[in-house]
């Protein structure tokens, strides 16, 4: 296999990253990539200790991530926003070394105390391989760390065939598994990547304008901000060629909102988890939340309509919780889903299901018809308990405007009348206090702070 250092002398001056408006080339980096690799042993970092990066995609960063890749360390990356988790993330990573990316430029260091001699890590050490941490969004709880042997994960990209390099930006966090696959991907082809420090919809826009960016990797959240917004209507977007969506159920009535604003856009469903990386998808079209999901080095299967994945990219295990693995390797993704014609269709997690005397709601279904009503920039629909169904559909709304509670649960009353069986209609509404995205772009279905709340239906 080829090395980092060798992809990237192949690129020369082209642009490798843009980072607050300044372009740095492959041979930059590749000398940075360079100058990192001799400094890490005068600082004493030996392959296979553990190393945090701190901070955001920019070059100072990405070289030193890529540094510490072909050092055969195990890398934790870490969203500098996350401040106050950032202790607990070492200590349960068993980080050693830290670097952190400087208010203006350049990266600071520091060292831990921190180690462990956990089984998967010290497995990466005996075998000479580079690792991968990531730690799991929590929505349902404690987030996990997810290890990974990185060169597996870079391995998919040496193997596959070069495809045209691309202008695109790197939207979701390098402490992602969306951000270190697009990451990964453009500089397998010699693209340039576009960092992102402001992802509001005015800012996205503006910087596609004048940078003509060909590829936006994104979420659906975020998808219906830019609609909301309108800022799309402001600025020369035309050299989009790709938009793909991806970490949450999609709404249709999003979906068919962006194929109409964006006619000669491909829209492409991804599919990933941090469990088991990115998946190579095909959506069935642009109006369409069905996907095939390509296999290979993949194998899917059905069972009782959840979505069972066995990868050879898929995670060592986590550092802190039983592995989620079968005997089989087969993992449980709690993803319900339909098939037809060889396309899969994600209905949503099968815990987030809700169950008014027995039947099944499905959130995103409601959601998208929510979506369509005049004034409202996001909902996010859960299940209550209740004595007598067992459980109630109730929806929290972020408006665009004040309005009284008793108002909107009329109107969401009025608008779901004919478009959603009976059982599926609010029977609660509640106004949110705050957005209801997380700073992954990400719906958030947990503690939701709530301003008001209608029972009366």
């Amino acid at each position: 296999m080829n090395t980092i250092l060798e992809r990237m002398a192949e690129f020369g001056d082209k642009c490798f990253i843009v980072h607050r408006g300044e372009r740095y080339s492959y041979q930059q980096a590749h000398h940075d990539v360079s100058k990192w690799l001799k400094k890490l042993p005068e600082l004493g970092i030996k392959s296979g200790d553990v190393v945090s990066v701190i901070g955001q995609f920019s070059l100072d960063v990405t070289a030193l991530l890529l540094a510490l890749l072909e050092n055969k360390n195990i890398i934790v990356p870490i969203d500098d926003e996350l401040q106050e988790d950032i202790e607990k993330r070492h200590q349960v990573a068993g980080v050693q070394f830290a670097f952190r990316s400087g208010i203006h430029s350049g990266v600071e260091y520091s060292e831990t105390g921190f180690y462990s001699d956990h089984d998967y890590l010290q497995s990466l050490r005996k075998e000479q391989k580079a690792g991968l941490i990531l730690f799991t969004s929590g929505s349902t709880g404690n987030s996990k760390a997810a290890v990974h042997q990185f060169d597996k994960l870079i391995g998919r990209y040496f193997k596959s065939d070069k495809r045209k390099p691309i202008n695109a930006m790197v939207f979701l966090k390098f402490d992602h598994i969306g951000g270190v696959s697009t990451m990964l991907s453009i500089l397998m082809n010699g693209g340039c990547m576009f960092s992102v420090e402001d992802r509001s919809p005015e800012s996205i826009c503006r910087l596609i304008e004048r940078e003509k960016i060909q590829v936006l990797p994104t979420t659906p959240s975020f998808l219906n901000m830019l609609i909301m917004s309108r800022a799309w209507e402001k600025y020369d977007l035309s050299s989009i060629r790709v938009i793909t969506y991806g970490t949450e159920p999609m709404p249709e009535s999003t979906l068919n909102s962006m194929s109409k604003f964006f006619p000669d856009v491909m829209l492409k469903q991804t599919y990933g988890l941090t469990e088991l990386g990115i998946f190579p998808t095909r959506s069935k079209s642009n109006t369409s939340t069905f996907m095939s999901i390509k296999e290979g080095d993949i194998q899917i299967k059905i069972k009782d309509d959840i979505l069972y994945v066995k990868s050879d990219m898929a995670m060592l295990g986590y550092l802190n919780a039983p592995s989620p693995f079968d005997e089989d390797g087969w993992y449980n993704t709690g993803d319900k889903v339909i098939v037809e014609d060889g396309y899969t269709k994600i209905l949503g997690r099968d815990s987030e299901i809700i169950n008014v005397g027995g039947e099944k709601v499905y959130p995103s279904e409601v959601e998208s018809v929510l979506l369509d009503m005049r004034g409202v920039k996001n909902v996010v629909v859960q299940g209550k308990k209740n004595p007598i169904t067992g459980q109630i559909v109730s929806a929290v709304f972020e408006l665009e405007d004040d309005e009284l509670i008793s108002d909107l649960a009329r109107r969401v009353r009025e608008h779901c009348q004919n478009k959603l069986d009976a059982f599926k209609i609010p029977r609660e509404v509640a106004i949110a206090d705050g957005e209801l995205v997380s700073g992954r772009f990400k719906k958030i279905r947990k503690n939701i702070k709530q301003k008001e709340t209608d029972k009366s239906a």
